[in-house]
């Protein structure tokens, strides 16, 4: 039987909301246990550097109140790498991050940055947290990520997402190809960023990707239909594209 495909929601654009006026509402917290209910099989969070939208409290009562797996989105730097040793999360997803972007705009270059990501890959595996690389669906970063030893790989679907007619096709392909790619070589393949209830089918039918994480469209599409009914949707289509449907 084909394998189910897991949803992992993003939970950072509650706390945007949140932090747009201030105090505790509304609370990501609340918005993960929705998400866990409403078929979710994990929950992510990016701990951004300049704490523009999760927090550090938000990642302590994420680990304490929820029980489904954290996946802590998290920049290589040395104050990120103590807050994930320090809170043991399930998986930690490497990304790159810029002060000036509004959102990860690319994948990590890990191809030429083997020298810098290898201390940490090495010191979050240590601690039996499962590392991941955000990074282009590219056969040099695939090659990368398995120089580096890292077991899991999320690729960067803005290019899809954001194509049409024959261009989407062709990064469809750069996709599945590279999802192959991974998993002939022992790598786990995940796909996030831009995915919607339009554009999600072809992405989740791509038979080696494991897992899905989608969180701006989720939440923005919450606001006309609410959160659960937003993920339950994803879900359907998810499951749907893969012939898992109960």
């Amino acid at each position: 039987m084909t394998q189910r495909l897991r949803l992992g929601v993003n939970i950072d654009h509650v706390a945007t909301i949140r932090n747009a006026r201030g105090g505790e509402h509304p609370d990501p917290v609340r918005a993960a246990h929705i998400a866990a209910d409403a078929g979710a099989d994990g929950i992510t969070a990016h701990l951004r550097e300049d704490r523009r939208h999760i927090t550090d409290t938000d990642i302590d009562r994420l680990m304490a109140e929820i029980a489904l797996p954290l996946n802590l989105e998290m920049a290589a730097t040395v104050e990120m790498l103590e807050i994930a040793l320090r809170h043991k999360p399930h998986a930690a997803c490497i990304v790159p991050e810029k002060r000036e972007e509004r959102t990860t705009e690319g994948g990590l270059d890990a191809a030429r940055q083997l020298d810098a990501l290898r201390p940490f890959v090495e010191r979050l595996s240590e601690a039996g947290i499962r590392v991941s690389l955000f990074i282009e669906p590219a056969e040099r970063q695939v090659e990368a990520a398995l120089r580096l030893g890292a077991p899991v790989v999320e690729f960067h679907t803005g290019r899809y997402a954001h194509a049409e007619g024959d261009e989407r096709s062709t990064e469809l392909k750069r996709i599945a190809d590279c999802a192959a790619l991974a998993t002939k070589n022992g790598i786990e393949p995940h796909a996030g960023h831009g995915l919607t209830f339009d554009n999600v089918v072809p992405v989740a039918a791509i038979p080696q990707i494991a897992e899905l994480n989608i969180g701006h469209f989720l939440i923005g599409e919450a606001i006309f239909t609410g959160l659960d009914a937003s993920v339950r949707r994803m879900r359907v289509l998810m499951d749907e594209a893969r012939g898992t449907m109960a």
